[in-house]
């Protein structure tokens, strides 16, 4: 959702870490703090593209997120993630130089059905170490990298990262049109109105290499970008979520959440999204999400198979995670990594679970 990845969550407020002295944040990595000086979410906003594929100054919060279900020849199950975090310190224009109130966050990702690891990097604005161009569209944070040549970004575009234990570089390509979530773009998270502005394409075919623990792998699958951004995606009283895209082998697409709370039932809604790319929003009650196994990872109990049922799309499916262990130990930690989908529908999928 990433909410990426929200993002699989959003850095913003990994900003308490860089101040000793910042008060303690609310909600879900502080993304339920009052933010009343930065640019609110509302209704109605008109997408312009390619310049709604950059950054938002006068946003608090923003990112960039691919995930990837990639297979090799010999049918083995790969999962990638890619986030880019932008998180604005002050509501004003970003100046060049060090006197730049941006804070950029990288995280990087690879699973196998053994193996699951995960980076970070972080960077200041204003100093070219990060950042995001339009034309010719790069987002990159150090040698981490989503960039395209084409007049379209999301038709082809490369992606790679490295770290010690794993590396890829893929070539994403797709000819399908980007989903706008929610009422228009405009993703509501909360009954109280909380919202992201959010965009995705879940459509991309990815192919290339992969690296993991010194072993290199032909790969390839299907990848799915998100695009969001907000001031004040949750409430003080959400502690966390629970994302899913799903690829379902009929063509259709699948993208939920489930926002969670202290006090009260979550917060569910979703996305129905046709071979063709129409999306139809999923009401709460049109969906049946019920966590089912758990696993002990990290010292935390998490759900690692659920079920879905969407009885006016004929969906009833059971995910299972590839590898229950995939837990982001990063400055922020979560719970991130690819799914298998069986029952009435076939497929794959990424499921992403923060504030556990």
């Amino acid at each position: 959702m990433r909410i990426n990845r929200v993002a699989s969550l959003c850095l913003a407020l990994l900003l308490a870490g860089c101040d000793q002295s910042a008060p303690e944040q609310k909600g879900f990595a502080g993304l339920g703090d009052q933010a009343a000086q930065f640019t609110p979410v509302v209704p109605g906003r008109v997408f312009s593209f390619p310049s709604d594929h950059g950054a938002h100054d006068g946003f608090r919060i923003e990112w960039w997120y691919v995930t990837a279900n990639l297979k090799d020849p010999q049918g083995n199950d790969f999962g990638v993630q890619w986030t880019l975090f932008r998180s604005a310190l002050k509501a004003m224009s970003q100046q060049p130089g060090w006197g730049n109130q941006t804070v950029w966050l990288g995280h990087a990702a690879v699973t196998s059905a053994t193996a699951h690891h995960a980076a970070e990097r972080y960077a200041r604005g204003g100093v070219g170490q990060a950042g995001v161009n339009v034309a010719p569209f790069e987002a990159w944070i150090d040698d981490w990298r989503f960039a395209s040549q084409a007049q379209d970004p999301l038709s082809d575009m490369q992606l790679s990262a490295r770290d010690q234990s794993f590396a890829y570089q893929l070539h994403l390509t797709s000819s399908r049109p980007l989903v706008l979530q929610g009422d228009n773009g405009f993703s509501q998270k909360s009954e109280q109105g909380q919202a992201s502005y959010y965009y995705s394409q879940p459509f991309f075919q990815a192919s290339g290499t992969l690296q993991i623990d010194g072993q290199i792998y032909t790969v390839s699958g299907p990848a799915w970008l998100d695009r969001e951004w907000s001031s004040q995606p949750l409430t003080a009283n959400q502690t966390g979520w629970d994302w899913f895209s799903l690829h379902l082998d009929s063509g259709e697409h699948v993208m939920l959440y489930r926002m969670r709370q202290k006090d009260g039932a979550p917060y569910l809604t979703g996305t129905w999204i046709t071979a063709d790319g129409q999306a139809q929003t999923l009401r709460s009650e049109q969906i049946e999400l019920v966590p089912q196994d758990t696993a002990k990872v990290a010292g935390r109990s998490m759900p690692v198979r659920w079920t879905i049922r969407i009885p006016d799309k004929q969906l009833d499916i059971s995910l299972s995670a590839l590898n229950p262990n995939a837990w982001m130990n990063l400055r922020i930690p979560y719970w991130e990594g690819p799914v298998r989908v069986s029952g009435s529908h076939g497929g794959r999928g990424y499921l992403e679970m923060t504030g556990y």
